[in-house]
């Protein structure tokens, strides 16, 4: 059985991507690097796997067809 897809804050984004918060978020808008999803009314976070799929493909990674922030 495979283990569930965690949910990654900023900080832990940012250690593992080496970007910054604003290239993060103009990368996000641009439609290259995963949007956050909504965990809690101030909270949000990533998804584990979308940002490995990044770091492991970070030129040619685009968001999944059907995926949208409030999966």
């Amino acid at each position: 059985m495979s283990e569930p897809d965690r949910i990654i804050r900023l900080r832990t984004v940012l250690d593992r991507t080496g970007l910054s918060r604003s290239t993060i978020y103009r990368k996000i808008a641009e439609g290259t690097f995963p949007a956050q999803i909504k965990i809690s009314i101030n909270g949000a976070g990533w998804r584990e796997s979308d940002v490995n799929r990044w770091i492991a493909d970070p030129v040619s990674w685009r968001a999944r067809a059907g995926r949208c922030n409030s999966d």
